[in-house]
């Protein structure tokens, strides 16, 4: 009895000092608990207040609108339209799988958008709001809105996206608007671009001028529930919107020039202001819509883009490299001229062809001219006089002479994607192909051949400058611009270039625009059949047709025409082109891929895109010009 009551007693001070312990140990931690709730809710009160307030409360930036795009005369190029959109948030892509799969189910995403909206609701931060899609329909929006509790942090907004009225017509110069990429980001730090609903120029206009359209965002600040949904909008600072531009474009001719381009597949024309550079008109043919762009192009609309032989994509006028053919003979001329290795009363000798070694170069016309002067020469267009004046002045002064009038360099213009195209040189041809220049190289060069390329674009300035007495005019696609709190408004007119002399001898150029006048308006021009009745109306010009590929001498004498070979290994067809005769005003050039010959194919586009531009003469019509104030 008495080693039980022992052992009992044992257990239970051991019993008694465990508790002890326990209680002393619950004791120390509900004091730390105690402690650390004073802490949280005494101490650190102001703290955690704010802490929960900026979770409360989100500050978002707001798009600002974009700049809208004018012609000359005020015609909406480019402009902003409402759409609803749906828009989706998350903390750092928590839930993102789920509710991609949700918002799959509603819109039928297909891969490549899931994809995109995974990382996008991953890279997001500060619950700042992705686009899931655009341009909703009333079916659209009803079908979110019935599912909106099993789609946290989605919400429908009204937002704004591009339209463009003239589609096609005006979508080479005007470009389009698309998503912001990684480069587009390179040497801009606008918080703005990192926006999912900002859109970035990415062609023409839209993109040369996207500091300016572009705008300076706002802010808004809203109260979010604990899965992200806005509840209220507390405070809005509305952003600044971008410039208005007023382009120096004329819808008019723009659309007269197209639709003469209509019957041929592919080609170009451009129309210059000889005075102040302005772009009257610009057309490459085939355009594109930009719209579907701007509401975002399938893969399969893209597919068929870069597919499409005729490259609809790519703006001809400016990018498109064609040898200049027999429009490159006033370069020639000009240079013989300068160079004092023919005078205006040089006379030289065509028989048909000239022999260099054992090579034959070929005149267009078999049999030949007979004896020439420059003027004649050029009015028309014999190939053995330019070959003999291109070897009398060498390659370098031809070189030199068609630099100054603008060839083988990137304008003034400004829009992306502008080719140099090529003027060859003694040291282009030893770096580029590793071989000496020739005499050879020189005939070909003479009459525009060879590895000579040219832009349309360079063909106009090369004709502008020649027309306005050899001052250095710049092409020119921007009349004004301004915020929409200022009057947009043209400049007044000039009647006189501002531009820097090129120091050409006036008397050359005389010589040069005789004879490209008798191009049109004497009885042995290459284009005689393009002369018109109206004396306001005379102009001058000059007809190019551009080898695609070497005539052989075996072809040459079974006499295969040119509308026998495949539409693509056909001549080029050029006309270039300016007016009115005495008071020049305008300049045209005209490319017709493939359109066999200049004279027939080329001249009446640039005859008649001429004649409607001097009639219309849009350097001195500013009673249609509306102000873009009030809109």
């Amino acid at each position: 009895m008495k080693n039980f009551r022992k052992g009992d007693g044992e257990r239970s001070g051991l019993f008694t000092r465990r508790a002890l312990v326990l209680g002393g140990a619950q004791a120390v931690l509900l004091t730390a608990l105690a402690g650390r709730l004073y802490q949280l809710q005494v101490v650190e009160t102001d703290r955690f207040a704010t802490m929960a307030e900026e979770n409360r409360i989100n500050m978002r930036l707001l798009a600002p609108s974009r700049g809208q795009i004018f012609d000359r005369s005020g015609v909406p190029l480019a402009v902003n339209r409402n759409n609803f959109r749906a828009m989706a948030t998350s903390d750092r892509g928590r839930g993102a799988d789920l509710l991609v799969e949700r918002l799959d189910q509603i819109f039928s995403l297909g891969e490549t958008e899931k994809v995109r909206l995974l990382r996008e609701l991953r890279r997001s931060r500060n619950a700042q709001p992705i686009v899931v899609r655009e341009n909703l329909g009333w079916e659209e929006v009803a079908r979110l809105e019935f599912n909106a509790p099993d789609l946290p942090g989605v919400f429908i907004d009204l937002g704004q996206s591009r339209d463009y009225p003239e589609g096609e017509l005006m979508s080479h110069i005007v470009g389009y608007t698309g998503r912001v990429a990684d480069e587009d980001l390179a040497g801009r730090d606008d918080p703005v671009l990192q926006l999912a609903t900002m859109r970035f120029g990415k062609k023409g206009v839209e993109r040369s001028l996207e500091d300016d359209l572009r705008g300076r965002a706002g802010a808004v600040q809203v109260e979010v529930n604990a899965v992200g949904r806005v509840v209220r909008e507390l405070e809005r600072t509305e952003g600044q919107p971008g410039a208005n531009a007023l382009l120096t474009i004329d819808l008019d001719i723009q659309r007269f020039a197209a639709e003469k381009m209509k019957e041929h597949q592919s080609g170009s024309v451009v129309v210059l202001d000889v005075i102040t550079g302005d772009v009257i008109a610009m057309v490459s043919t085939p355009g594109f819509d930009p719209t579907t762009f701007a509401r975002g192009i399938t893969q399969g609309e893209w597919r068929d883009l870069l597919d499409n032989p005729e490259r609809p994509l790519h703006n001809k006028a400016i990018a498109g490299v064609y040898p200049p053919g027999s429009t490159y003979k006033m370069v020639t001329a000009l240079a013989a001229l300068d160079a004092k290795v023919i005078d205006p009363w040089t006379r030289l000798a065509c028989p048909g062809y000239l022999e260099l070694g054992k090579i034959k170069f070929h005149c267009w016309l078999k049999g030949g001219h007979g004896s020439t002067n420059v003027s004649e020469a050029i009015a028309m267009s014999c190939d053995c006089f330019f070959y003999e004046a291109a070897r009398r002045a060498g390659i370098d002064r031809v070189s030199d002479m068609a630099q100054r009038l603008g060839f083988g360099k990137v304008s003034e213009l400004g829009l992306p994607g502008e080719s140099a195209a090529n003027q060859p040189t003694r040291v282009w041809k030893q770096e580029k192909i590793g071989k000496a220049w020739q005499h050879g190289d020189t005939f070909n060069l003479g009459i525009g051949q060879g590895y000579m390329t040219a832009t349309p674009l360079q063909l106009a300035i090369m004709t502008a400058r020649i027309a306005n007495g050899g001052y250095e005019v710049q092409p020119n696609l921007l009349l004004a611009k301004a915020t929409p709190r200022e009057e947009l408004v043209p400049p007044p007119p000039r009647t006189k270039p501002t531009a820097p002399s090129l120091r050409l001898n006036p008397q050359h150029l005389a010589i040069v625009r005789q004879g490209m006048s008798d191009v049109v308006n004497s009885s042995q021009g290459t284009a005689n059949a393009l002369r018109v009745k109206q004396p306001e109306l005379t102009y001058a010009g000059k007809t190019g047709t551009a080898q695609v590929k070497r005539i052989t001498e075996r072809e040459r004498e079974m006499g295969i025409t040119q509308a026998s070979l495949p539409w693509h290994l056909r001549h080029h067809a050029l006309f270039v082109c300016y007016g009115p005769v005495d008071n020049p005003r305008y300049a045209c050039a005209v490319i017709v891929e493939h359109g066999q010959a200049g004279g027939a194919t080329a001249g009446p586009i640039g005859r008649d895109v001429l004649i409607e531009t001097m009639k219309r003469d849009p350097s001195r019509r500013t009673d249609r010009f509306k102000k873009m104030a009030s809109r």
